[in-house]
């Protein structure tokens, strides 16, 4: 494959995995290689991130397609990497566990590999990481096929279990379980990782050369945060995902509460308008109008957290939690089949996990069939919550798919309700395309409020740019 080759296919490879990339971007990438050397691969591949990536959340999947589309070596790689090498490991799995425990080659690789984690050698883990996974990194994939994996490499060398070794030989003489132990196990822990991460790197190389590029590339990156389906969000992702929907609702706050200020006059100020008409012969051509009173931001969340939206039930909680933070007065309600006030779980303070696990075990939000029922979930708000939840001040905003498994939907009810507030907006976090489909009922509940695709936080911030 050519240079070129190589380009078009990185750059292609970038856009697929939401890595926004412009064709003047990819232009800026080809002029930077005239003025750096070729064969030194960090220097092109730093020459490609200053031209392509200007988002730090999207270096992550930068370096993995980097390292599929300009590997650093073509082939087994390491030294004393043969296939007769590779292909050692085909014994049955008590055969293999019984040879290693007494093969003194994997003796010598852990010990290299302490050697290296304790000098902190990256060029010389990259190479052990290579012999590794040559020696042990294949393994059949299906009847008489093979390919390559790391749990065989990490399972032969075992690096989490040289931790004590490492911290015997870094501490020695020094006195344990203090300040220098802590640091030290966290610089091991850190080294450690990076030694995974390269094994994990080489065996998508090795697939990468036996299955195509374009293949490894679309099962192993994953789309950067803000393109990331809220309905596909792991336990993993909600760290960051809370860390991105801060500031995300501070924005929310700020424009609903700039709506507010731009929608309302204050009072007619009949002398101030008096005395500028002097200036038009007694005409009151322009009035004056005093300054609005200041009142409380007030906020309404109604949410699904069924389980047919459980991953974007996490990001309701997280952005009705943060939203908690930024408005002085926020109600907040869930529902399945029925629904009940939730804000009594988002109290300052609270850890937002806390706050979760207390929901699901406290909140009665299940009556009888546990199906979605956003008829009866409407009714029991404007019944029981809606007359001192609702005032002309209040923003509503629904989060939800609008599947009620073809029941009621009490749009009429819902429709009085939006006549009570300012503002009301409802977020959907399915495809526009799936709208209306089977159970949805998003164009019903789209014409009496607003309804926005809301899948990832991209999403919503153009919809908060939206309503600005």
């Amino acid at each position: 494959m050519s240079l070129l080759d190589r380009h078009a296919g990185f750059v292609a490879a970038l856009r697929g995995a939401g890595v926004p990339v412009s064709p003047v971007e990819g232009l800026d990438a080809v002029r930077a290689m005239a003025v750096i050397d070729l064969a030194d691969r960090e220097s092109l591949r730093a020459a490609y991130a200053g031209t392509l990536v200007k988002s730090p959340a999207h270096r992550p999947a930068f370096d993995t397609l980097f390292d599929l589309w300009f590997p650093p070596v073509i082939g087994p790689g390491g030294p004393g990497g043969t296939g007769a090498e590779a292909a050692a490991p085909d014994a049955g799995p008590g055969v293999q566990t019984a040879a290693r425990r007494f093969d003194p080659e994997l003796t010598a690789l852990r010990d290299r590999l302490a050697e290296l984690l304790l000098a902190g050698d990256d060029v010389g883990l990259r190479g052990l990481a290579r012999t590794a996974v040559t020696r042990y990194g294949r393994a059949p994939a299906a009847p008489g096929r093979q390919s390559w994996f790391s749990y065989g490499v990490l399972r032969a060398l075992s690096p989490e279990t040289l931790m004590a070794r490492l911290l015997r030989e870094v501490l020695a003489g020094q006195e344990r379980g203090g300040m220098a132990e802590r640091v030290a196990r966290q610089t091991l822990t850190d080294r450690i990782a990076g030694f995974e991460e390269m094994i994990a790197a080489d065996v998508r190389r090795r697939i990468a050369e036996e299955s195509g590029i374009e293949r490894i590339a679309r099962a192993t990156v994953r789309p950067p945060l803000e393109q990331l389906d809220f309905l596909r969000v792991t336990r993993a992702d909600l760290a960051a995902l809370r860390r991105a929907v801060y500031p995300l609702a501070r924005r929310l706050a700020t424009r609903l509460a700039a709506r507010q200020r731009h929608g309302r006059r204050g009072r007619l100020d009949f002398r101030r308008t008096m005395r500028s008409s002097l200036s038009t012969g007694g005409v009151p051509v322009v009035t004056r109008h005093r300054p609005p009173r200041p009142h409380r931001l007030e906020l309404v969340v109604i949410c699904d957290i069924s389980d047919s939206v459980a991953s974007f039930a996490h990001f309701t909680l997280l952005l009705t939690f943060a939203l908690r933070e930024q408005f002085t007065k926020v109600r907040a309600f869930a529902f399945i089949d029925t629904l009940d006030e939730i804000t009594r779980f988002f109290t300052p303070g609270t850890d937002v996990v806390d706050a979760m696990t207390r929901l699901t075990r406290e909140a009665n939000v299940t009556r009888l069939s546990g199906r979605t029922n956003y008829g009866r979930a409407i009714d029991v708000f404007a019944e029981r919550y809606a007359a001192d939840a609702l005032t002309p001040k209040t923003s509503l905003l629904v989060l939800g798919d609008a599947r009620s498994n073809y029941g009621p939907l009490a749009t009429r009810t819902l429709t009085g309700i939006v006549d009570k507030v300012r503002h009301a907006y409802w977020l959907n976090p399915e495809p526009r395309g799936d709208w209306d489909s089977a159970d949805s009922a998003a164009s019903t509940y789209g014409a009496i409020m607003p309804m926005y695709e809301c899948r990832n936080v991209a999403q919503l911030t153009e919809f908060i740019q939206t309503i600005g």
